[in-house]
């Protein structure tokens, strides 16, 4: 009995020990992801924020006022969430579509389809013959040259198709007794019951279509058509938007920037993480 009874405690101990230590862990973790995005917030509305401070003493929203004030960079904000929007409206079009589409068992090619997608995963054609193709065909300074590549991705395809097989196939069946046609079905039956996937591979589409600067720089030559990461990046790397030394104000600048770049998705997130976890887990697991 006391040898069983030392063991239960040290097993007591040991997990004590274990979830103190993950406790700990976990904090510290969140506090080097938290501290970074508060000191730039406080950079954004502090003109007298200078070493650590994370405690506003003084607060003006002035650096705010000019992104929104100031053409240079509204006009790149206003053109990052117009692509944002259609890019992701577009991208999740064409992947519930490809997705249904190599769902069809019966359809001719369906294995050499879906293999061709498989190889997209592991090889790409390379930055330049890209850059040819996107050339070649007329797309260069249009705003499908940087939706369509983001928008339309192998990985979200293949997760559409798990979860287009998660729903039960007596559905689909049942729909084609009925005389629904395919794309009847998609849009009637499939689209409705995917609400989760929807959102998680929306938000995949989104955040890429936001963050989007490779393509803006390689497909986007006129000035006024650039978006607003490309002048974020002009700007921290700069001496300021009139090319001067910099100033409190100009520092405040780069900071509500930032803040501004990150602050979308931050506040949409925790609105779509139940839809999240579900759409991303939901048809990984056979049964």
């Amino acid at each position: 009995m006391m040898t069983e009874h030392l063991s239960l405690k040290k097993g007591y101990i040991g997990r004590t020990v274990f979830v103190i230590f993950t406790y700990v862990f976990l904090t510290l973790t969140m506090c080097a992801m938290v501290l970074p995005l508060i000191k730039v917030l406080v950079d954004s509305i502090d003109p007298t924020a200078y070493g650590l401070r994370l405690i506003p003493r003084k607060v003006d929203f002035v650096a705010y006022e000019s992104i929104f004030k100031n053409k240079y960079l509204y006009l790149p904000f206003v053109v990052s969430v117009l692509t944002t929007i259609a890019g992701t409206a577009i991208g999740l079009f064409l992947t519930t579509l490809a997705g249904y589409v190599i769902l069809q068992k019966d359809m001719p090619g369906h294995k050499a389809l879906i293999n061709m997608i498989f190889i997209t995963m592991l090889f790409s054609g390379g930055l330049i013959p890209t850059y040819l193709t996107v050339k070649h065909v007329g797309l260069m300074n249009n705003y499908l040259a940087v939706i369509l590549p983001v928008g339309l991705s192998a990985y979200n395809i293949i997760l559409m198709k798990s979860f287009f097989e998660s729903i039960p196939s007596t559905l689909y069946e049942a729909a084609e007794m009925d005389g629904c046609s395919p794309m009847g079905i998609f849009f009637k039956i499939v689209l409705p019951l995917s609400k989760p996937a929807l959102a998680s591979v929306g938000l995949f589409i989104a955040v890429s279509m936001w963050n989007n600067y490779m393509n803006f720089i390689l497909y986007i030559t006129k000035p006024e058509m650039t978006n607003f990461q490309v002048k974020v990046r002009e700007l921290i790397l700069s001496d300021g938007i009139s090319g001067t030394v910099l100033s409190a104000s100009e520092e405040m600048l780069k900071s509500a920037v930032v803040v501004v770049v990150i602050l979308p998705f931050l506040l949409v997130y925790p609105w779509l993480q139940k839809y999240f976890v579900k759409g991303v887990t939901i048809g990984a697991v056979k049964e």
